[in-house]
């Protein structure tokens, strides 16, 4: 299958349908009041981590997303059905940003991890809600709210223990193929690896996951070779193995040519842990091992074969203690009041705000209210209906907003606008 790791899609939840104008209409009943009954709210669009996924690749043919609209309501009080929700799912490790604002939605880091990117519209009341005293036979129902609509970009960032980098072709495939359960392409020419692999290894009764990065070459931060795309899948790692080819003949130079790569795409990379580990130690003299030992004494390297297989035992149980460190450091931290998340994480409206949460603007034809109740109520009110004109008039008076209009020189005929409806002013004193 192929790999893709960025996506960007449209999502649209399902618009609520409409309520109901019905009246009971019976044998030996000739006025029935009005029994109009509520429409369905519509499917939202949730998104859902899932660990058999790998790749964003399905987002890459298929942009656009719909949810089910929700079903009109009927007479005798009927309810229309709701619509279906539409699950996109994801892998694991997918991060999720508005494509506008660029605010963060989700960060999925396990799998069965859901949230609602796009919620369905809520279904339109019928008039059977609306009789009161003075309103005995409303002729009017709600209309159903639109669903949200947004753009999303989605980005794969690889959850894995440990990454392993290092120049092109210094061995890190032939390293994963022979530690884990990864089956790599191998091959003698840079960039084998056009994508990262994925291995878990098993030490004893700890499992842990290994990433096979692409190889890194100076100035990939800048787009240069294959690292710009996969310098990101490193970030979530919590150790590195920096792996170097004992028979190149510049080990310091590619060494911190490397970590001035981390540094520059993310300073959070350059303070990450590293195992040094020489590989081909089986192709070279023991004086250019010995060589090596003594110019990265300071980083306790190890030394290994990934073909033959000298070094590795140790090499693994060096893994297998780092890992079990930062897991004991990780629950440490979990028991910890952690510090309040200093990004915006984006969270669709579960619960609507106060009506009388608004604002009133003047403008130079009339008024413009804004308030995300009163949007609400706006878009689900039925205009073509002299009920549902005069409902928003009677809901704008009990909330202050004609008595702020009338401070600021309202008159009839001036327009007011409310989220994408329109109507003239009223004075109903």
């Amino acid at each position: 299958m192929h790999f893709a790791d960025e996506a960007h899609i449209n999502v649209k939840a399902g618009d609520g349908g409409n309520g109901s104008a019905s009246f009971l209409r019976e044998k030996y009943i000739t006025k029935g009041g009005p029994d109009g009954g509520n429409g369905g709210d519509g499917g939202s669009i949730i998104m859902q981590a899932d660990e058999n996924v790998n790749t964003l690749v399905n987002f890459m043919s298929k942009k656009h997303y719909r949810g089910d609209f929700g079903k009109q309501g009927l007479g005798q009080n009927k309810y229309g059905a709701a619509g279906e929700d539409v699950i996109l799912k994801v892998p694991v490790g997918t991060i999720v940003k508005d494509f506008k604002t660029n605010d963060l939605i989700a960060d999925f880091t396990q799998s069965g991890q859901q949230i609602i990117v796009a919620r369905g519209g809520m279904g339109g009341k019928g008039n059977a809600n609306f009789t009161s005293s003075k309103r005995q036979a409303p002729d009017f129902a709600e209309l159903g709210e639109p669903g949200e609509e947004r753009e999303l970009k989605m980005e794969l960032k690889l959850i894995a223990d440990i990454a392993i980098i290092g120049y092109p072709s210094v061995g890190k495939s032939t390293l994963i193929s022979r530690i884990s359960n990864a089956k790599p392409k191998i091959a003698d020419y840079p960039f084998t690896t056009l994508v990262p692999n994925l291995g878990v290894v098993k030490v004893d009764e700890t499992d842990f996951v290994v990433a096979d990065i692409p190889g890194l070459i100076e100035g990939a931060h800048e787009g240069k070779g294959l690292g710009i795309a996969f310098l990101k899948h490193i970030e979530r790692a919590n150790i590195l193995v920096h792996l170097l080819d004992l028979t190149h003949e510049d080990l310091k130079g590619e060494f911190r040519k490397i970590n001035e790569e981390l540094a520059s795409f993310s300073p959070k990379l350059a303070e990450k842990e590293q195992i040094v580990v020489f590989n081909k130690v089986d192709a070279t003299i023991s004086e250019i091992v010995d060589e090596a030992k003594k110019e990265f004494s300071k980083y306790k390297p190890l030394f290994i074969s990934s073909v033959s297989g000298e070094g590795l035992d140790p090499f693994l149980y060096r893994l297998k203690d780092e890992v079990l460190e930062h897991r004991r450091q990780a629950r440490r931290s979990e028991n910890t009041p952690q510090p309040k998340e200093t990004f915006k994480v984006f969270r669709p409206h579960d619960q609507i705000s106060d009506t009388r949460n608004y604002s009133v603007e003047k403008l130079e034809e009339g008024f413009r209210v804004s308030g995300k109740r009163i949007e609400q109520l706006a878009v689900m009110t039925d205009m073509s209906k002299k009920g549902g004109i005069y409902r928003m008039h009677d809901i704008l008076t009990k909330i202050g907003a004609y008595r702020e209009m009338n401070k600021l020189g309202g008159k009839d005929g001036d327009k007011i606008f409310i989220g994408v409806r329109e109507f003239s002013y009223m004075d109903l004193s």
